[in-house]
């Protein structure tokens, strides 16, 4: 029971991620973020892109990926990649600080220990940033998505009210900028 309820997780995820790409293929000047769970997705535009070019993404992203383009599944803005930067970048800082820390003999960390483990610790966090993303990428074909839709099946696709959840996500996707419509869906699947 709960490999299967993993494996529709997983396959919607992957749904997910290919309709943001057609989406990315056919329009310009909008971002999108979603969420995937056993029952589906939710697809959240900031942008001018109509409600019948979501339908159309979302059935078009499950032919090509029946059709053999599994690789839709991974995007390179998922979850998965962020917090996989985010995990690394911080344990790159935190491991230089603590060896500054060391090779001073404090006790603690303190003023000498910050200064003179900063620069390290950028260059650390740096090389993090630079190596994390095809670390977050495999992560993310490995165990948060799934190319293979199976007999993953949509059973429908409609619009809801924006959360206060998709509201934050508009203020850090497009910087604030109110110009930029938000829409929220809910796609349904069955397997």
């Amino acid at each position: 029971m709960l490999a299967q309820t993993v494996s529709r997780i997983q396959r919607n995820h992957g749904l997910e991620h290919a309709t943001i790409h057609v989406l990315s293929g056919k329009h310009k000047n909008f971002s999108a973020q979603g969420n995937s769970d056993h029952r589906g997705f939710h697809l959240n535009i900031y942008g001018n892109i109509p409600e019948e070019a979501i339908h159309e993404a979302v059935h078009e992203a499950h032919k090509r990926m029946n059709n053999g383009e599994q690789e839709l599944a991974v995007h390179p803005n998922c979850g998965t990649v962020l917090l996989t930067t985010a995990a690394i970048a911080t344990l790159a800082a935190q491991g230089t600080f603590a060896l500054e820390q060391k090779r001073q003999r404090r006790p603690g960390m303190d003023l000498s220990v910050l200064i003179n483990g900063l620069p390290t610790a950028v260059l650390a966090v740096v090389v993090a940033l630079i190596i994390s993303k095809p670390i977050g990428i495999y992560l993310q074909e490995k165990f948060t998505t799934e190319g293979n839709l199976g007999d993953l099946q949509i059973v429908s696709i409609r619009k809801i009210n924006p959360s206060p959840i998709t509201r934050l996500f508009q203020l850090l996707l497009t910087g604030g900028n109110k110009t930029l419509p938000t829409a929220a869906y809910e796609i349904r699947t069955i397997n």
